[in-house]
C-alpha cells in the first residue's frame, strides 16, 4: 500500500496529552480527531472509539514508554487499498513529546513578527490540521530572520493564527481570539482553557476579527500550540509584551485539574 501522508499529504493530525501519567481532555481530542476526518472524508474504521484509543495510549505510551508528561501528535493517513479514495482503509503514526506540563506556559518568551508574502485560507479545512505549506513556508522564514514563529494573515489581511498554533490577545479584562473563519485552527487545548476562564469569570472572551495593527494594541498575548505547548510573546517587531496575567490565568487552569 503506498502511503498517501507521504506522496500527497493525505492525512489529518490532532494531539493527545498525557499529565501526570493520565491521558487528559481525551474526550475532545477524540472528537476533534473524528471530526477531522470527516472532513477530509476519510473512511472511518468503527474500532476508533475513545476506548481505543485510550486502551493504546494508556499500553503502549503511559505504561510502555513511562511517559509521565506530553504531547502525543497523532496522525492519520489514507492508504491506496480502496476503490476510491474515500471507501481505502486508513492507517495511523504517532511521536511523543515529553514535556515537564502541558497545562504550563514555557519559561522562555518568544518573538514573532507578521509575515506578508503569503496567507492562509479560511475555508472549511483551514481550521483543522492537515498538510500545509505555508507553514513549512513560515518555518524557515522565521529561522533565516531570527524568530521563533510567524504570524499569518487571512487573505483579508486579517490575523488568522501562528505556524504553530493560536493567538490569544490580552486588552484589559477581554481577551481576543481570532475566528476560526478567519484561518485560525481548532483547539482542544485553547477551547479547555478559554472555556475555564469564561466559567469562572476570569476573563472576558471575545471572538474577533482582528486587523494586523491589532497585535501592537494587545497587553500581552499567548500563542496556544496543541503540537507544543503554551508560550509567551514577548516582543512582535519593536513592541514588547508582559506575560503576567497569562501566567496566573494558566497557573489557575492548571490547578482546576
Amino acid at each position: 500500500m503506498k502511503n498517501r501522508a507521504f506522496l500527497s499529504g493525505d492525512a489529518v493530525k490532532v494531539s493527545f496529552f498525557v499529565r501526570d501519567a493520565k491521558l487528559i481532555m481525551d474526550e475532545e481530542c477524540y472528537f476533534y480527531l473524528m471530526a477531522s476526518m470527516r472532513k477530509m472524508r476519510m473512511n472511518i474504521p468503527l474500532s476508533y472509539t475513545l476506548e481505543f484509543f485510550q486502551s493504546v495510549f494508556n499500553k503502549d505510551v503511559i505504561e510502555g514508554k513511562g511517559i509521565k508528561n506530553g504531547i502525543i501528535n497523532f496522525q492519520v493517513f489514507r492508504n491506496t487499498d480502496g476503490i476510491t479514495l474515500s471507501k481505502s482503509s486508513v492507517s495511523y503514526y504517532y511521536e511523543i513529546t515529553e514535556i515537564e506540563d502541558v497545562l504550563s506556559v514555557h519559561d522562555r518568551s518568544l518573538e514573532l513578527d507578521l509575515i506578508k508574502e503569503i496567507n492562509v485560507n479560511n475555508n472549511l479545512l483551514s481550521s483543522i490540521r492537515v498538510q500545509s505549506p505555508e507553514n513549512i513556508y513560515g518555518e524557515i522564514y522565521a529561522q533565516e530572520n531570527d524568530l521563533d514563529d510567524v504570524i499569518f494573515l487571512n487573505p483579508s489581511k486579517r490575523i488568522a493564527r501562528a505556524g504553530s498554533g493560536n493567538l490569544l490577545f490580552l486588552e484589559g479584562d477581554i481577551i481576543k481570539i481570532p475566528k476560526q473563519t478567519e484561518g485560525a485552527y481548532i483547539s482542544p487545548l485553547m477551547e479547555n482553557f478559554v472555556t475555564f476562564l469564561h466559567k469562572n469569570k476570569i476573563a472576558d472572551i471575545q471572538e474577533h476579527e482582528i486587523i494586523a495593527f491589532e497585535s501592537q494594541k494587545a497587553e500581552e498575548i499567548l500563542l496556544i500550540s496543541d503540537e507544543k505547548g503554551l508560550f509567551s510573546i514577548g516582543k512582535i517587531r519593536n513592541k514588547t509584551f508582559g506575560k503576567s496575567r497569562f501566567l496566573e490565568f494558566t497557573e489557575a487552569w492548571r490547578k482546576s485539574f
